[in-house]
């Protein structure tokens, strides 16, 4: 929840990167977070739930048309967050990690953990990957992420 995320950086006082104190890099960070509920959020957890829960409560399989839908309405805002949120930044607020990567990777990991690899046809979405994965260690990335990576397998 981006509550509690908030919570935690006031409660803690971390790092200023993560929800940075300049006005104009924590309006960056804010308009990520309000925007990716209805963006990232909704189409990258549809395309998960489609291709990943559906199957497995109903034993059915997805139409491949409503499949495809959803890989469309996907396409469609990760091109929108390459070019409105990443540009040519290393990270959506600026040089710095903030907690906007944090929640964007993390959603964006459920397509690929239903076995969309949205990352493989973008070089810029992928070097972002790789920036924020380093930023946060690899190992700690693997392991939070290790059970819905085997979602797919159930």
């Amino acid at each position: 929840s981006i509550a509690i995320l908030l919570y935690l950086v006031h409660k803690f006082k971390t790092p200023d990167h993560w929800y940075p104190s300049d006005l104009q890099k924590r309006a960056r960070v804010d308009e990520y977070l309000s925007w990716q509920h209805a963006n990232i959020r909704a189409k990258g957890s549809k395309l998960f739930l489609s291709k990943v829960l559906l199957p497995l409560l109903t034993g059915q399989p997805l139409p491949p048309g409503k499949l495809e839908f959803a890989i469309e309405e996907l396409n469609v805002v990760l091109k929108q967050f390459e070019e409105k949120f990443l540009q040519d930044k290393p990270f959506i607020a600026g040089s710095e990690i903030s907690l906007a990567d944090l929640v964007a990777l993390v959603e964006l990991m459920q397509p690929v953990c239903a076995g969309y690899d949205l990352f493989e046809e973008r070089p810029k979405l992928m070097e972002w990957r790789r920036r924020v994965e380093e930023a946060v260690g690899k190992q700690l990335f693997q392991e939070a992420h290790e059970e819905i990576m085997n979602a797919k397998n159930l």
